[in-house]
């Protein structure tokens, strides 16, 4: 018999610790829903936001939030030189998709082993101690950390549903998601776009990694993991549907959560794997609700 107060405890836990894997998922899913680019990049620009925020925080002293603003400008300038002399270079001439997956793949190869070589393999955390003060609910422990997190990733999506529906530069965006050859006729500069896109992509993937650092310590492979979930997360909540792919995201990290009933934590890595075979195989196109509850129909009967 499960004891409800632990099963309440684990599924508060994995709500709170979804909150990273939701911002780097949209992250990921905003740039191949706009840039129609596959960006497996994110993974090293991920590393090389949170060692900029390491190094400027621990290493130079200075505060957090001083630290968490340059290491959002580094991320921005990355990403934005990545598309400028990358993307649009291998778009000039016209390259295949699968030129466009390497030149990312290596790109965030390239940056884990430059920041291995600088910051070594150990294990580092953004602050000096990750504990965090708790309060205890109807005897659920919520951390200080989960409330902020919670906070930061709610009124982070929120802004971001806002400037793609109600701006100019949001709209342009959309449209040049749709057709980009369309989109120039109509005078819409589809390079503005892209730019915009990814400045987007970093303030998510800058307070993914703020939050992460926070709660955990990493090294510079770290962040492959964690891409192979926004990854999973894009392809469940459909190409295209960026918030799709949180609540994708969400959902993942609470199956994964729950699973330590059924399978011992050191084997709980394995079930994201057979989620990536489960939807490349069923749900390629991601899960389609409507045919989801026919199919449970048809079970029934």
């Amino acid at each position: 018999m499960i004891d409800i107060s632990i099963l309440l405890q684990i599924i508060w836990t994995g709500l709170a610790a979804s909150t990273y894997a939701v911002l780097f998922a949209v992250a990921f899913s905003l740039v191949l829903k706009v840039v129609k680019v596959w960006n497996f990049a994110q993974a090293g620009i991920m590393a090389l936001s949170f060692y900029v925020m390491f190094a400027v925080h621990q290493k130079w002293g200075l505060p957090l939030l001083p630290s968490v603003g340059i290491g959002l400008a580094t991320t921005i300038a990355a990403s934005v030189f990545m598309d400028t002399y990358g993307l649009q270079t291998l778009r000039a001439r016209n390259s295949p998709n699968l030129t466009f997956f390497i030149f990312t793949l290596v790109v965030s190869e390239f940056l884990a082993y430059l920041l291995a070589m600088i910051f070594g393999t150990e294990p580092v955390a953004l602050t000096q101690s990750i504990m965090s003060g708790v309060n205890i609910i109807n005897g659920i422990v919520i951390s200080n950390w989960d409330l902020q997190a919670l906070a930061v990733t709610i009124v982070l999506l929120v802004l971001l549903y806002l400037f793609i529906d109600r701006t100019r530069d949001g709209q342009f965006m959309a449209a040049v998601a749709d057709n980009p050859d369309l989109s120039r006729l109509y005078g819409i500069n589809v390079k503005r776009a892209y730019v915009i896109t990814f400045v987007l992509a970093s303030v998510l993937i800058t307070a993914g990694m703020y939050l992460f650092g926070t709660r955990a310590s990493m090294i510079p492979n770290t962040p492959l993991q964690m891409m192979l979930f926004a990854v999973i997360s894009t392809l469940l909540g459909g190409m295209g549907r960026i918030f799709g792919a949180a609540l994708a995201a969400i959902g993942l990290s609470l199956i994964q959560g729950l699973s330590i009933f059924v399978i011992p934590s050191q084997w709980q890595s394995l079930i994201l794997y057979v989620f990536l075979f489960i939807t490349i195989l069923f749900f390629p196109q991601g899960v389609n609700m409507h045919k989801l509850k026919q199919l449970t129909r048809i079970g029934k009967k």
